[in-house]
């Protein structure tokens, strides 16, 4: 089986220990353990008392009954039993593509977005279709395009919403429309919800809330700032559970008895997380946009209140080595956009502490100054 290199995480496992100021990354600044554990007033101490004499055994295989009935909770159509636990958003779309493609079929993906969403389906022995998201378009996904690359053989349908890298979101009214396209074929639909926007702006919706064959994958990685845990899953209706669980036995046999209990701890205290993540997200959006105003080498269409973004950059250089000539410059780490097979762009994660942030986008400006 050929598979190409995975760019973005090829980029990270090469770079992200040198940088001195990280903005490349895509998740929401990262709890400590401490600060998961008292979330609602416990301890760490006695959060790992209460663990101390819990058996390390393989828990339960699935995820706890508590974790999946919170996770389901999430969602308006999908009852606990459905829920099935992976490690990560990146395990629940291995599951998802494991266990559904076959070689020949035909399978349609935007772009950018995870590679995995596309690359592994090719791997697989799957034709794959793209509909390329235009930054003139606002990254906005162009349905007339859709339409035109959806074929009766069609099996899948795959989506990031919101995008990682771009962050716009698609909502309820695009998403309604891919429905009507994916079940005139019979075909399903994988949309990677990790990055569910922080904001009640717009109206997000989950694709498993609308589609019989609608697959959510999810994890704790980006919205709820554990992605040391490594806690995902996929959100689906009983029948594709049930193809599911026959592959997963296969890919995973669990998460872990204290993965588990993090995951429920952050689950049971999302309201608080969500409320931190969304002053982090408005703040510093707030900075990023000052920055873009007054840097005339970088335009950006902002993201939808998640926390990711992908900037422009008017340089006579390529993505690729200006980023590492960057790091090694001035310490701070951007993730070229050759990595989402779109160069001359940069993933920009402006969730991380504000004087990181700042700091980072203070060097980059006068790094960029040398191309005047």
């Amino acid at each position: 089986m050929e598979i190409n290199n995975f760019g973005v995480e090829e980029w990270l496992n090469t770079w992200e220990k040198s940088a001195k100021y990280d903005i490349s990354q895509s998740s929401i600044d990262a709890l400590t353990l401490k600060e998961l554990c008292e979330l609602d007033g416990t301890s760490i101490a006695d959060f790992f008392e209460r663990l101390s004499e819990v058996p390390m055994d393989y828990g339960w295989i699935e995820g706890s009954e508590e974790f999946k009935t919170l996770v389901a909770s999430l969602y308006k159509t999908v009852s606990p039993e459905n829920i099935l636990q992976t490690n990560g958003c990146t395990g629940a779309n291995l599951l998802t593509l494991y266990a559904l493609i076959e070689p020949g079929d035909h399978v349609v993906s935007m772009l950018p977005t995870y590679q995995q969403l596309y690359d592994i389906p090719k791997s697989l022995g799957a034709f794959v279709d793209f509909v390329e998201l235009k930054e003139e378009n606002h990254w906005e996904i162009d349905l007339e395009v859709m339409r035109t690359k959806i074929k009766p053989s069609t099996k899948m349908i795959c989506l990031n919403s919101a995008n990682n890298p771009t962050g716009t979101l698609l909502d309820k009214e695009t998403l309604l429309a891919i429905v009507d396209m994916a079940r005139s074929v019979n075909a399903y639909i994988l949309v990677d919800e990790v990055y569910a926007p922080l904001t009640d702006e717009g109206e997000f919706v989950s694709i498993v809330d609308l589609y019989e064959k609608g697959i959510a994958t999810n994890s704790l990685s980006k919205t709820y700032s554990i992605p040391g845990v490594r806690i995902g899953w996929t959100a689906t209706h009983s029948e594709v559970a049930e193809i599911f669980r026959k592959y997963r036995d296969y890919t995973m046999i669990c998460g872990g008895v204290l993965s588990d209990e993090l995951a429920i701890q952050a689950l049971r205290n999302k309201d608080k997380i969500l409320e931190r993540n969304r002053k982090i997200v408005e703040n510093n959006l707030n900075i990023l946009k000052e920055w873009v105003a007054d840097e005339p080498r970088v335009s950006l269409v902002f993201p939808h209140y998640v926390s990711t973004s992908f900037i422009k950059l008017s340089i006579p250089q390529d993505d690729h080595s200006f980023c590492i000539d960057l790091l090694k410059d001035t310490g701070v780490l951007l993730v070229p956009g050759a990595a989402f097979d779109l160069p001359q762009h940069a993933r920009l994660g402006y969730c991380c502490k504000e004087e990181t942030l700042r700091k980072g986008l203070q060097l980059l400006s006068e790094y960029l100054r040398k191309f005047d």
